[in-house]
């Protein structure tokens, strides 16, 4: 028995869910994998895995030899990206994490370009508004909108995150004018929990002004509160990469220009790469993120389509 091998599948059987799921990751027979699992079970003389007909679910062996198992073949992945690293050609199969909406519209878009500047590389892009374990998903990188906290992770800071408050054209047609951010408690606000935002006068330090608010729609995704707004239902408040273009077409209004927007008081949001800490850097890992962040640019081209 090839034991790396064994427990590769064993591992990324796991991680997948599914046999079938591994064996196509690896363009390998089910059977295959299967064999390799049975080898360990007849090696260690217990039972890993109990299967059922959409998933596996890890016996208390499996459990601890996974945890063991991880480590390992982790280790043995940083030993050959280390000495692989001495040729520093970008190459091999990048496993990449995202944010749903984000990734639709701000890296998919641009892969095709990626991947013809780099065609040793290849991608298996997960989306997803989890905040996914690097480690236990085997994942090589991911791309966290967030406000980062002490972490055991390494971060880029590809571009900052803006929330903007907008309105239609049309809404605020019929409704009074905003010139200061206690004005939006006479407006219908569509909001995200918590059921108010904060403001504070560009260029100054002073603590944020915290305006609460009153709507008719409370929404926990992005996209649906944009569609919202694009409705005509009321103010919200966004990133700058969600709506950057809704207002150079003027779809929707930047509104308070002179104030930031925040939902939360806190450390900053932005848009980072994150990685597990490594020795070396994965090539891959490297040129994807200086790919991603020439092609935002500094500013983001969103901000520029919203003007700010």
């Amino acid at each position: 028995m090839d034991y790396f091998a064994a427990l590769r599948t064993f591992v990324r059987s796991v991680q997948l869910g599914s046999l079938s799921k591994a064996a196509a990751e690896e363009r390998a027979k089910v059977s295959t994998m299967s064999r390799h699992i049975s080898a360990l079970e007849a090696d260690l003389g217990i039972a890993l895995l109990n299967r059922s007909t959409h998933r596996l679910h890890l016996t208390e062996a499996g459990r601890t030899l996974y945890t063991h198992a991880v480590q390992l073949l982790a280790g043995l992945d940083e030993a050959r990206a280390e000495t692989a690293s001495l040729n520093r050609s970008p190459r091999g199969l990048l496993r990449l994490n995202m944010p749903g909406a984000f990734g639709r519209l701000h890296i998919m878009p641009h892969i095709s370009a990626f991947l013809t500047d780099y065609p040793d590389i290849q991608l298996d892009v997960t989306l997803t508004d989890a905040m996914v374990d690097l480690i236990e998903a085997g994942a090589d990188l991911a791309i966290r909108i967030a406000a980062l906290t002490d972490s055991s992770l390494i971060a880029r800071r590809l571009a900052p995150d803006r929330p903007l408050p907008v309105a239609t054209p049309e809404y605020l047609r019929a409704t009074p004018k905003l010139n200061h951010p206690e004005d939006l408690t006479r407006h219908a606000c569509i909001l995200q929990p918590p059921s108010g935002w904060y403001f504070r006068s560009k260029g100054e330090s002073t603590d944020p002004i915290f305006v609460k608010l009153e709507g008719r729609l409370c929404a926990n995704d992005f996209e649906a509160v944009r569609i919202a707004a694009l409705a005509s239902l009321g103010v919200a408040l966004l990133p700058s990469w969600l709506v950057g273009e809704d207002i150079r077409a003027n779809r929707l209004v930047l509104l308070l220009p002179a104030w930031e927007a925040a939902s939360a008081v806190g450390p900053e949001r932005a848009i980072w790469g994150v990685y597990p800490p490594k020795k070396v850097v994965s090539p891959k890992v490297t040129v994807f993120l200086d790919f991603m962040q020439k092609r935002f640019g500094k500013p983001a081209y969103w901000d520029k389509a919203a003007g700010t």
